[in-house]
């Protein structure tokens, strides 16, 4: 499947009080393979015009580039987003609507995202597709940015112990299997996560983990699965998918580049202990 198109806006839904689902079509997406944690890119036009996309590429890093060459006033924002669901053609995204007075260019979008509406794309690409872990307990943890990849690994393994952290009940999704909402009801991001992973028993045998989320609590999260409950860096899988204060405009912080560099030097896989 051809990595690059356009996608079509064809439903929009108000899931939660902060949760929109759109439904999107676009040529290639009834081709579309599905596995869990599928993540493509959207790319949103300037205001006030069409979406302009790169040359298709076979490498992604030329496509990058070619990207890259658009120039400035005509390149589209490009945001990271997880495949919620397919069916016959069509893929659902959500998107998570922070705070009034915080708007990015997706949340902007979203808040007005009507049918017809149309947005680039790149991939989901078969060649970031990882192996789901054989590990006797996989840990999830992650905050409401994480659900729609957590709900496609739901649909895929029963062994699952997940724990997610929402603003406050109003924002829970129905999930299967053993799924612990934790809501912040105006406490800090990340401190209820934190705490209830850290106070978690787990069940016996061997465990390994998906992290997703805000990526300093990300890290702190994987500092105690590793430090505390001496899991192998090599059994947990982790996405920092949004920071504190900053966008993905921002150029990366120490720790970004620390968390890339790991992930890119992990030959070993995510296979679990």
């Amino acid at each position: 499947m051809n990595p690059t198109g356009l996608l079509e806006v064809t439903a929009v839904r108000r899931l939660t009080p902060r949760t929109v689902r759109v439904t999107f079509t676009g040529d290639g997406l009834g081709e579309l393979e599905p596995w869990p944690d599928q993540q493509l890119k959207l790319l949103f036009p300037p205001p006030g015009r069409p979406v302009r996309l790169p040359a298709p590429e076979a490498d992604v890093m030329r496509w990058y580039q070619a990207f890259l060459a658009i120039p400035e006033a005509e390149r589209p924002v490009m945001r990271s987003y997880t495949v919620r669901s397919r069916d016959r053609g069509t893929i659902d995204v959500e998107f998570v609507l922070h705070s009034s007075g915080t708007d990015g260019p997706a949340t902007a979008w979203a808040r007005t995202a009507a049918p017809g509406d149309v947005l680039g794309r790149y991939g989901p690409d078969a060649a970031y597709r990882r192996p789901l872990s054989t590990a006797d307990t996989l840990l999830c943890a992650g905050d409401e940015t994480a659900v729609p990849a957590i709900a496609s690994i739901l649909s895929e393994v029963d062994n699952a112990v997940v724990f997610v952290e929402v603003a406050d009940a109003a924002e829970e999704q129905p999930l299967p299997g053993e799924v612990h909402w934790l809501h912040r009801d105006g406490a800090e991001h990340g401190v209820k996560l934190l705490e209830a992973v850290r106070g978690a028993k787990l069940p016996d045998g061997s465990v390994a983990a998906w992290l997703a989320g805000e990526a300093g609590v990300v890290r702190s999260l994987r500092r105690h699965l590793v430090g505390d409950r001496g899991l192998a860096k090599s059994v947990i899988e982790f996405s920092g998918y949004w920071r504190r204060s900053l966008t993905q405009d921002d150029a990366p912080t120490s720790e970004d580049l620390a968390d890339a560099a790991e992930k890119l030097g992990d030959s070993a896989g995510w296979t679990g202990n």
